[in-house]
């Protein structure tokens, strides 16, 4: 190139003359954005043209986007979206011998649990294993209800005792053996005799018999009856076909005891066991069923489970809908955050799934279809709380305890349904939906004050290093997928405590979160308030919830305070903030309390930690003369033996639970609002007295 500097002009392509000869390219004038180089105006010409409505003083009418009769003809065509929908006219074949089928055999249930019923726990917790095994027995007696054989299901628990008579068609009296005891067998796979089973497909109730130390199963049919008792999986007795000695109605009963030998010392919480009836009795309108002679009985479904979660706190009359496939209810509260009660099959999906998804996405639209607005989902959703039910012809679940369903074909039918049944109902009920748009207009309006407020948080935090300063975080997060399914944070009070428990976490998975102090009681404050609380802002953008809950970093958040007054205080301001202000986090279950040992009893072979006082006194009788200390405090256990309290095979950690919504407000004002001389009364009145302090 001998040298020559490059310019533009000397890499321009060259242009023809009229006379077909080459010329050098002029120099040309830069575009003014927007001109074409014809000088025509163009930077409008794909913009969206039409101006949302003004809001005068006078409101008047809001258009609406359908007629109802329209509504009504969008409703039915996507029904017809349902890849089920034809299923509800399908004539069932006969359930007799020939539909029961085989597959390849499970082994090893009782040394392998885990894989059947997740956790084994001693009836404490509501997902415990005991409750299960109930669950699994009942199921079988609402897949009978659901095909529409038995309305009428009879419990009894005494003693640890399980009993559970049906009214369905009853086992097949030639397959009683194989349906309790062999792995995969059963007509659950059978899909002209079950279409939307519950059940675990085959394992239920094999995994009830090998984990019961007594099991016994009677199937009547037509005045005959098949009998067969088990211990521990193993049968014990077996009478098959034979003459009732007085009439019974066809169905099936079961007894079983879950064994010690797995479980432990165990009880059944009647409250958790009520609970799941009731689940039951809303899930199936029309079925009856009896506890210990209590009936549990709904006839309006997800709407009576809304209604008797909050009573007085809905700002408007309960939504609902019932289609074939899929039923929904939803109100609005003066809450914060959403609240949503998700089941599939009748199976309460904890972790909620792609259902509860596509239901919250079609109750966007909905909600935008009929206002003819474009409202943002936080503004809808906010406050709302709402119970979806579906049912599955082949449900995916991402366990086989099923608190999540996996299922990705069914979104665009559920999407669909959900928007068109809102859209329906709000044609129909005006003044509720007027009611909810004030609402969503009302969300509208905090939303603005908190981003200002927000962003003043966020230019306070610029101010502190990248790194939070009360913050020792892990390697793994929720984001992380499988290696991020174990991830907690533990809150802390004060250096002393999280000096102990950093030198003995997993740095893998377990963060650590140090209060200063006693945090501000939030009771009654606005949810700007939080944002101002320097150290609250701080908990929230170390769980990493500053924006949204959906962004929570991890699985668990573990509050883990000195098991003194000190201490349970500031439990109480904790759980004051969640539930005041991410409620969500406290029923979704990600909020649980650290269990630490009170005592210790040693002497000069073996040391024994002890939880309460009956665990001290048994450890000081089996070592004789000892040595027992008590822990005042976290910081008083050193890192090294902290490490044993917090390893994922002897951690005790107790979920936070709440039985039903209704109750928050009432036990938030109560304990932590401005009723003192009432609240000092109560003390008074509970107080113990020093012969009863036991510590």
């Amino acid at each position: 190139m001998g040298g020559k500097k490059l310019t533009a002009e000397t890499v321009q392509p060259s242009k023809k003359t009229s006379s077909g000869t080459k010329s050098t390219a002029a120099k040309k004038t830069k575009p003014v954005a927007g001109i074409d180089e014809n000088g025509t105006f163009r930077a409008w010409d794909n913009a969206k043209t039409k101006a949302r409505p003004k809001k005068d003083a006078e409101k008047t009418p809001v258009k609406r986007g359908s007629t109802a009769q329209q509504a009504a003809k969008k409703l039915a065509e996507a029904q017809k979206a349902d890849p089920s929908y034809n299923l509800q006219n399908k004539v069932l074949a006969d359930y007799g011998d020939s539909q029961i089928k085989h597959l390849d055999s499970l082994e090893h249930i009782r040394l392998r649990s885990g894989m059947y019923i997740g956790r084994l726990g001693d009836g404490s917790n509501q997902n415990d294993g005991i409750y299960v095994l109930l669950k699994e027995v009942i199921d079988n007696s609402i897949d009978e209800f659901i095909v529409g054989f038995g309305n009428r299901i009879d419990i009894q628990i005494a003693e640890n005792r399980v009993k559970v008579r049906d009214y369905g068609r009853g086992i097949p009296l030639g397959k009683v053996v194989e349906c309790v005891s062999q792995i995969n067998t059963g007509a659950k796979y059978n899909d002209d005799v079950f279409q939307f089973s519950v059940g675990m497909n085959g394992v239920g109730t094999k995994a009830v018999n090998a984990l019961s130390s007594y099991f016994r199963v009677v199937a009547i049919r037509d005045g005959l009856a098949t009998e067969a008792v088990f211990e521990k999986g193993k049968l014990i007795s077996h009478r098959a076909s034979f003459k009732l000695s007085k009439p019974g109605k066809n169905g099936t009963y079961f007894e079983f005891v879950p064994d010690e030998s797995i479980f432990g010392k165990y009880s059944f919480n009647m409250e958790y066991v009520e609970k799941r009836i009731w689940n039951y009795a809303y899930l199936n309108t029309g079925l009856t069923l009896s506890l210990n002679g209590k009936i549990f009985s709904s006839q309006n479904g997800l709407l009576d489970l809304l209604q008797s979660e909050l009573e007085t706190e809905k700002l408007y009359t309960i939504g609902s809908y019932c289609g074939n496939h899929l039923q929904f209810a939803f109100t609005h509260t003066n809450s914060y955050g959403e609240n949503y009660f998700s089941f599939v099959n009748g199976q309460f999906t904890s972790d909620g799934g792609t259902h509860l998804t596509a239901f919250k996405e079609g109750f966007i639209k909905g909600v935008n279809e009929f206002f003819q607005e474009n409202y943002k989902s936080e503004d809808i959703r906010e406050g709302i709380t709402a119970a979806v039910l579906v049912k599955v012809k082949n449900p995916v679940f991402e366990s086989q305890t099923k608190n999540k369903l996996g299922n990705t074909d069914i979104r665009q039918w559920i999407v669909a349904e959900v928007q068109s049944g809102l859209d329906d109902w709000l044609h129909k009920n005006p003044k509720e939906a007027e009611m909810l748009q004030k609402k969503i207009e009302a969300n509208e309006k905090l939303r603005t004050e908190l981003s200002a407020v927000k962003k003043q948080a966020r230019e306070a935090s610029k101010k502190m290093s990248i790194r939070i300063p009360k913050l020792d975080d892990c390697r793994y997060h929720l984001e992380d997928g499988v290696k991020g399914e174990n991830s907690m944070i533990f809150i802390t009070e004060g250096q002393s405590a999280s000096g102990s428990i950093t030198h003995a976490r997993d740095a893998n998975y377990q963060a650590i979160f140090s209060l200063r102090g006693k945090p501000e009681n939030m009771y009654g404050k606005k949810q700007t308030d939080i944002y101002k609380n320097d150290e609250l802002l701080q908990l929230m953008m170390a769980l990493g919830i500053e924006t949204s809950v959906e962004n929570l970093k991890y699985s668990k958040i573990v509050i883990a305070t000195d098991a003194d007054n000190d201490g349970f205080h500031i439990r109480n301001l904790l759980l004051t903030f969640f539930l005041g202000y991410f409620e969500e986090l406290v029923t979704s279950g990600r909020v649980w309390i650290l269990e630490t040992p009170l005592f210790r009893v040693r002497n000069k072979k073996e040391n024994i930690y002890c939880y309460s006082e009956k665990e001290r006194d048994e450890a000081q009788a089996k070592l004789g003369k000892s040595e027992t200390s008590r822990f005042k405090g976290l910081g008083e256990i050193s890192g090294d033996e902290f490490k044993q309290f917090i390893t994922p095979d002897k951690i005790r950690l107790t979920p936070v639970e709440i039985s039903q919504l209704k109750i928050v407000p009432q036990l938030l004002a109560f304990y932590m609002g401005k009723n003192t001389p009432e609240r000092r009364k109560f003390i008074e009145e509970n107080l113990l007295g020093n012969a009863e302090i036991d510590a």
